[in-house]
């Protein structure tokens, strides 16, 4: 008897009332509000995401799981670079030399940070080196000269090089010349051109050979001005490697070197989340309002079946599924929606991006399932809790007045 009253109480109160649309607008209105907030905040949540994971794997690429750096005045040597690899094995180190520079063609300069790496070495840890030097072996342009360089694309479209030219570069490193000192100038040949995908990188980083660097600073043999690590566990390693390391050294991984870019777009993610479910609570003050409405119209009709024997369980019940109905209605068509959406991003061209702003002309979509099951819980919660109180106030109704006075 309980189970087919509430049914039929539920099937009752979901029709359309003729006699009293608005309450019915009101209903259909939040399980639409519902919908559409669960779609936009499960797109918002997978371009957030999409983002999130473009701009990490762009700046693992060019910022290596872990990097040693020594102080001011040590350098790595080569002795403490193969005790490294002795100790461990399982991991790949890429020792480099760093410079500050000036690119310079004809009147135009722009700065520039001038790495000197082993290629062989780089090309294990780094793929966009290793994508540059496969496509110059693949045209007979090879890395063999002392002062043969890689630059970015960013750099050549702004200077306009090509292959085979010839790009000067003005170090910081000053050598002394009569009375006063002069910065170092030399001229390296462009071998081939490297895409990151970031156009910081492309514009302001140079690679040229070890011994290249070498010779233009002045550095001794076998003393390097810190090493790059490739690693699968960069978390557990740093802590073994740097137990390893003598005093004076100091390893750092790549989300310490962009700790503060990465926490400003999780906190963005926590925000806009807040803001967005705001708009399923919001629909779901409807789905308040929608109920209120149908109590304060049922009264008469409550007071009777309360008479008649129906117990206010039975009628809190039934309020309750019919909240319920409405607002999880409305996230299901949200998730049919927000699936239908993103797969239309996913597939078709409908957004395009300026690829020297964010690395990548394709909208970036990832949804993961933490975030999707938060969605999908939080609007549940919210929708829940939002019947609750109207289907409590409805067994609040006293037969006794009621029927007296209407």
């Amino acid at each position: 008897m309980t189970k087919s009253i509430v049914n039929f109480l539920v099937r009752r109160y979901l029709r359309f009332d003729k006699n009293q649309p608005f309450i019915s607008i009101t209903a259909i209105l939040a399980f639409l509000g519902v919908a559409v907030g669960v779609m936009v905040l499960i797109v918002a949540m997978a371009i957030m995401n999409g983002f999130d994971k473009e701009f990490k794997r762009k700046l693992f690429t060019m910022n290596y799981p872990l990097t040693i750096y020594p102080s001011l005045y040590l350098g790595v040597s080569e002795s403490l670079l193969k005790q490294l690899e002795q100790n461990f094995p399982h991991l790949k180190f890429s020792p480099y030399l760093r410079s500050q520079a000036i690119s310079k063609v004809g009147n135009f300069m722009e700065g520039a940070v001038v790495f000197g790496v082993d290629f062989e070495r780089e090309r294990h840890l780094n793929s966009v080196i290793d994508n540059a030097l496969k496509e110059g072996e693949k045209q007979g342009r090879i890395m063999e000269n002392t002062f043969d360089i890689l630059v970015g694309k960013g750099l050549a479209r702004n200077f306009e090089l090509e292959i085979d030219s010839s790009l000067m570069l003005i170090f910081t490193h000053l050598q002394p010349n009569g009375l006063n000192f002069t910065p170092t100038m030399k001229r390296f040949k462009i071998r081939n051109f490297f895409d990151s995908g970031l156009n910081a990188y492309d514009k302001g980083y140079v690679f040229t050979n070890i011994e290249a660097l070498r010779l233009v600073k002045k550095t001794p043999q076998g003393l390097y001005d810190g090493v790059r690590i490739q690693t699968n566990d960069a978390m557990q390693d740093k802590q073994k490697i740097q137990e390893f390391l003598p005093e004076g050294y100091r390893v750092i991984g790549w989300w310490e070197q962009n700790g503060n870019f990465f926490a400003a777009i999780e906190l963005e993610k926590h925000a806009l989340f807040i803001v967005l479910m705001l708009i399923i609570l919001i629909a779901s003050l409807n789905i308040i309002t929608s109920l209120l409405m149908t109590v304060m119209n049922r009264r008469k009709e409550i007071a009777l079946l309360l008479t008649l024997g129906a117990t206010k369980k039975e009628i809190r019940s039934a309020f309750f599924r019919v909240g319920a109905l409405i607002g999880i209605s409305g996230i299901m068509l949200g998730l049919i929606l927000a699936a239908i959406l993103l797969w239309i991003l996913a597939n078709f061209p409908i957004i395009s991006l300026p690829a020297d702003v964010y690395g990548s002309t394709n909208l970036p979509l990832d949804l993961s399932m933490s975030d999707f099951l938060m969605i999908l819980f939080g609007s549940i919660a919210v929708v829940l809790f939002s019947s609750f109180y109207p289907a409590k106030k409805a067994t609040e109704v006293d037969p006794l007045i009621v029927l007296r006075n209407e």
